[in-house]
């Protein structure tokens, strides 16, 4: 390689510990994100910030490697501690004493982001840290649209580098609203905070599995927020409840709001654009790339289905090409007030996503 992608080891964890102290949360990346653009330049590689704010580096489209810059809100201090018993416990670390960075997105996913920026400068492939991901994904709603379809794509969230991530849930977002008239309470008829309720209570029946049935293959419906009570004008009950439900790979979003409307009788639900579940097989290029990858590194693969979602879903309900999901730290961290990350393991995952980049590109130094 050229001196221009020569990025060094320690180079490589600066640049991490520089984005994990740049605060990013959603709707506030562009200082973040100009730390990668700077961090491109730096090697020679044209990177610039796109109308919605995604970090856009193209180059070779044998595969694309792209994160999200954004992260949620929270503060914790930067700063890196030697690996205690309790790191060992939580699988942060394998050894007492191995560095471990602190810090507000160091596992999701400032951790995966910067491990592909590396990668990307050090085998010439293609690039992008998109924006909003923890909230209405708008850089890889975006991105879809505004460019081609590449060979392969590399979507960076934790799963630990010796894990490959292959199938996430759909995810459907609803509201339901509705309106009694007002009365006295000792009246029998339900008024329109039971109407919420009940028409809630039948959705989580409706989808009720047993516990023999793995996470990944049932639906999650879950309220997140209610809203009811008396109108401004006295004259009518009001009630408002916003709703989240996962799909696995078995159903589409059509087959579940389709069940969650059967039992409503009363008041209207209004559905926001559903996420499809994606689930790929392990037998692409791209997943053998990545096992062996992992292997060189001395570590045993491990293939992975989330139940939560991400930009992925987003890719292969656009793109018809190979992807997996992959980053270094451990998910059980994600938004958790002690996020933090072994940097040997942000050195073991910059490998492997070397290699794999390297090997998609069919061996091209």
């Amino acid at each position: 390689m050229t001196d221009q992608t020569d990025v060094s080891d320690a180079d490589a964890r600066q640049l991490l510990i520089d984005l994990v102290s740049t605060p990013s949360p959603s709707d506030a990346e562009t200082d973040a994100a100009e730390v990668l653009v700077e961090f491109f330049e730096s090697y020679g590689r044209e990177a610039w910030l796109d109308e919605v704010g995604n970090v856009r580096a193209p180059a070779d489209d044998s595969v694309l490697l792209t994160s999200h810059v954004d992260t949620v809100p929270g503060e914790i201090p930067v700063e890196v501690e030697p690996a205690d018993e309790n790191d060992l416990e939580q699988d942060v670390a394998d050894e007492l004493g191995e560095d471990v960075l602190w810090g507000r997105g160091s596992v999701d996913a400032t951790g995966p982001l910067a491990a592909m920026a590396v990668a990307a400068v050090r085998t010439g492939v293609s690039f992008v840290g998109v924006v909003g991901e923890e909230t209405s994904s708008r850089g890889a709603r975006h991105l879809i649209e505004d460019r081609a379809e590449p060979d392969a794509v590399v979507n960076g969230e934790p799963s630990g580098s010796t894990g490959i991530t292959l199938g996430y849930r759909g995810f459907l977002a609803g509201t339901y609203v509705a309106t009694s008239e007002s009365g006295h309470t000792s009246r029998p008829e339900p008024n329109a905070i039971q109407h919420a309720t009940n028409w809630w209570n039948g959705v989580e029946a409706a989808f009720e599995d047993d516990e023999y049935t793995a996470v990944f293959e049932r639906v999650t419906a879950k309220p997140v927020d209610i809203d009811g009570g008396i109108s401004e004008d006295g004259l009518s009950v009001e009630a408002t409840l916003d709703v989240q439900l996962r799909i696995p790979p078995s159903l589409d979003a059509e087959a579940v709001r389709e069940t969650a409307e059967a039992g409503l009788e009363i008041g209207t639900v209004s559905w926001a654009e559903p996420i499809p579940p994606v689930m790929e097989s392990p037998r692409t290029e791209v997943a053998r790339a990545f096992r062996a990858a992992i292997r060189k590194e001395g570590c045993d693969p491990r293939l992975i289905r989330k139940t939560g979602t991400s930009d992925m879903n987003l890719y292969a309900g656009e793109w018809d090409c190979q992807m997996v999901t992959y980053g270094p730290g451990n998910s059980d961290l994600d938004h958790a007030p002690d996020e933090r990350l072994s940097l040997a393991e942000f050195d073991r995952s910059v490998a492997v996503l070397e290699e794999v980049s390297t090997t998609l590109r069919g061996g091209e130094e």
